[in-house]
């Protein structure tokens, strides 16, 4: 197994980059706070994982061993795949997810595209003595949380700055595809709305 990936960012996509090792460029799957910290030409370490399955290997990249972590132990739980656990991560960063699970939060898990309240209680009951205590929590009361926003602003914005926009225009872009996200009854393709984003910074 490949345990990390040192070298020069040859290019970072809307949901991958690609890290040149020893002449050869692995494309490595990150979520988008992953690779907004990313620049192309430069040097990265990045922790991974690979999973294989019978037509392909797919290496996925974090921030840190604790992320890397926590991304393998998501998909202990039932009906977590990797896909499934890289989007949590997206949306929930380990030490939130800590929290959550502790907390046995079912509405924070479900922000996450995919995990419904069944799912979000699945996880809470086969991770909770597993996946660790936050950090920032005592004995007593987790801390309340602040003003959630919604996911897909900050996979928006993340993924803009990763590719080399300014946060102030990622912030702008993200404003001008609002009004297309927030429809009620519908969930945020994200992707789309990365690429509407995009389109407006192109006209600008």
């Amino acid at each position: 197994m490949i345990a990390y990936v040192s070298g020069r960012v040859a290019d970072v996509a809307l949901s991958a980059a690609v890290v040149e090792v020893g002449g050869v460029g692995l494309e490595v799957q990150c979520t988008p706070s992953t690779l907004a910290q990313l620049r192309v030409g430069a040097t990265a370490t990045l922790p991974t994982s690979m999973v294989v399955r019978e037509d392909s290997l797919t290496l996925f990249g974090f921030l840190d061993d604790d992320e890397k972590v926590t991304f393998e132990l998501l998909q202990t739980a039932s009906g977590v795949g990797p896909k499934l656990a890289q989007a949590m991560l997206a949306v929930l960063p380990p030490e939130e997810l800590r929290r959550a699970v502790a907390a046995e939060d079912v509405k924070t898990l479900t922000r996450v595209p995919g995990v419904g309240q069944k799912g979000a209680q699945r996880i809470i009951l086969e991770l909770k003595d597993r996946i660790g205590v936050p950090r920032a929590g005592s004995a007593g009361r987790l801390p309340a949380p602040g003003p959630v926003e919604a996911p897909w602003r900050a996979q928006v914005r993340d993924g803009l700055v990763g590719l080399g926009w300014s946060a102030k225009e990622a912030d702008r872009a993200v404003e001008a595809v609002a009004p297309d996200a927030e429809v009620p009854g519908s969930e945020p393709d994200v992707a789309a709305l990365l690429r509407a984003a995009l389109r407006s910074l192109s006209r600008a």
